[in-house]
């Protein structure tokens, strides 16, 4: 089969990785007022070149800065935007292996109207693009998860309805990518949590209960994505990385059944990395509403267990799938990112290199 010259490749990757010891510890001595801000820039740049090695090393055409100069994918969000003030209880909670629960990380609740006052990710990419001779790609927080975990009552008394509100967030994107792509960026990735979490029936329940609908929600967020989309430039591909959470078990189990139609065939994007390394994530048929002009990355490698999958069984998801969607049209990708947030340590450094290195070799025995 013809190579992926552009993005998204045969082997691609969620984005976020393990950060070490020395950039973790110039975190936390930066927060405690024991490290200058220019020490700890000093110490993620140089744990972003270590990274950006470890990548090309393995043979990834995409590369991302792993995140280093994040604390939290979602909160970055919230970080770089003005009319967000001081944090509330959220609705959800992750469930852990041992049937243990916790609460969602709060999330701050709107009081003024939100707009954006310095870049997500822009300053990050300049630093990135030119230190890699591979695809720079940068990753953005989905416009929803600053309205999915309280709901509407996250806005009340500043918007009027939740249009409104999601409007401003996709306009705080939409700003975002336009400069990105002034800089020369050709790859964003989108991570969105909300939509597949709500075929979770108990979630669907945590919704009604605070008198919304999930299908409303859903019809809701994709117009939110596809409006922080419409202007982007046509040298830019845009993907949608969608997972149940990466904490424990996640935030909910469930297949893409009751939410493929009105998400895969609506959403502006130009393929989907799409979380499948358990059970919790249904089978490969709603994969038939994705448009044929799209492509498709089976997360079918674990960012959550040190073992590296058997190829064979690999291989064999893959056929399945391409049962639903021609195989030049699918990729491999980890279920998710392997350090969502700072402190992400169930993998070393070494176990995700190894996992990285299993996903491309495994990407050229399938496509060559």
């Amino acid at each position: 089969m013809a190579p992926r010259t552009s993005p998204p490749f045969r082997a691609d990757h969620v984005g976020s990785l393990i950060r070490p010891v020395e950039l973790r510890q110039a975190r936390e001595e930066h927060a405690a007022g024991k490290l200058p801000v220019e020490s700890l820039r000093e110490a993620e740049d140089r744990c972003i070149r270590d990274v950006i090695a470890l990548q090309e090393r393995v043979g990834l055409q995409s590369i991302t800065d792993g995140e280093f100069r994040r604390f939290s994918f979602r909160d970055v969000l919230f970080e770089c935007s003005t009319g967000f003030g001081e944090r509330i209880e959220t609705d959800f909670e992750f469930t852990y292996s041992d049937g243990s629960k916790r609460r969602a990380t709060p999330v701050p609740k709107v009081i003024g109207k939100v707009k954006r006052k310095r870049g997500i990710s822009t300053e990050d990419f300049k630093f990135l693009k030119p230190a890699t001779r591979g695809t720079a790609k940068v990753m953005l927080p989905a416009p929803d998860l600053a309205h999915w975990f309280v709901g509407d009552r996250v806005f009340s008394g500043v918007y009027s309805d939740r249009q409104e509100y999601l409007g401003d967030l996709a306009a705080v994107l939409r700003e975002e990518i336009a400069e990105l792509a002034k800089f020369g960026c050709t790859y964003v990735q989108i991570d969105e949590v909300p939509i597949p979490v709500m075929a979770d029936a108990q979630v669907q329940a945590v919704i009604l209960s605070r008198g919304e609908d999930h299908l409303d929600l859903v019809d809701s967020y994709v117009d939110a994505i596809n409006d922080a989309l419409r202007d982007r430039p046509s040298g830019m591909t845009v993907c949608l990385h969608m997972c149940r959470g990466n904490e424990g078990s996640g935030l909910g189990s469930g297949g893409y059944d009751e939410i493929a139609e009105r998400t895969f065939s609506r959403l502006q994007v130009d393929g989907y990395l799409l979380e499948y390394e358990s059970a919790r994530s249904g089978g490969f048929l709603p994969l038939r509403f994705i448009p044929k002009d799209k492509l498709v990355l089976l997360g079918l490698i674990s960012t959550k267990s040190k073992a590296l999958e058997p190829k064979d069984e690999l291989k064999q998801r893959v056929e399945e799938a391409s049962q639903v969607v021609d195989i030049e049209r699918l990729g491999l990708c980890p279920q998710c990112g392997f350090a969502t947030l700072y402190k992400y340590d169930r993998l070393t450094i070494d176990d995700q290199e190894r996992k990285l290195a299993h996903l491309v070799e495994t990407a050229r025995e399938i496509w060559g």
